[in-house]
């Protein structure tokens, strides 16, 4: 892990690729971040995961700032707990720790994830159901998560052209990500289905849903 600086007051940590591991790293970076920031530890306005970074914004002090994060980079947890997802209940569209997502298993790109999957659509079906998915962060559209949890090797390619238009709520799957759009948008991932949830709102609080770190479960509607 590399500490970069951005600007005056912003710092870049800079993890591993996904496929190396960086997406784990980031997750547990994120989480103890928040933690030390609720805390009073940290002292920053944003701290914003993507694929294989942690942007800090607001910094008063980088150079300080880059010493506490050297230090507590010893002590860091080696991935982030995932035990409130594996206890979600199905019965409940949301808990505290998480949120339980309801999909209509209907999307057009369902036999193309089979057959690059090697089985049948009953089985990606249970396959998507079962696994214990968690925001690692949002990107592309306001409100669209990438979801990991899902095995490195059942990565997907993107279609090769992509559609003019996804419909709100589609719920797909590219590279190694489960991902569902909040709005009506261009994009060349795979749908697999769709859901009626709203994981957008400018007047919600937070405005996204499905925030870095949630917890999600995808459940046949």
């Amino acid at each position: 892990m590399r500490i970069r600086p951005v600007g005056a007051h912003a710092l870049l940590l800079d993890c591993a690729a996904p496929h190396d591991g960086g997406a784990a790293l980031v997750e547990a970076w994120r989480a103890e971040l928040w933690r030390r920031r609720e805390q009073g530890e940290l002292i920053a306005t944003e701290i914003v995961p993507a694929a294989s970074t942690v942007l800090l914004d607001g910094v008063p002090d980088p150079a300080a700032t880059a010493d506490l994060l050297s230090r507590w980079a010893g002590t860091l947890p080696a991935s982030p707990n995932d035990g409130a997802a594996s206890r979600m209940s199905g019965d409940d569209l949301s808990e505290g720790a998480g949120v339980v997502v309801p999909v209509q298993f209907d999307g057009p790109d369902l036999p193309v994830v089979a057959e690059h999957w090697g089985t049948d659509v009953p089985t990606v079906l249970h396959r998507l159901t079962g696994t214990p998915f968690r925001v690692a962060f949002c990107g592309f559209a306001p409100g669209f998560p990438y979801l990991t949890g899902l095995p490195a090797e059942l990565a997907l390619p993107r279609l090769a052209t992509p559609r003019p238009r996804v419909p709100a709520g589609s719920v797909a799957l590219a590279g190694p990500y489960a991902g569902i759009y909040p709005g009506a948008s261009p994009g060349g991932w795979l749908l697999v289905g769709r859901t009626d949830l709203v994981l957008f709102d400018v007047h919600a609080e937070p405005p996204a849903l499905l925030g870095p770190g949630t917890p999600v479960r995808l459940a046949a509607a």
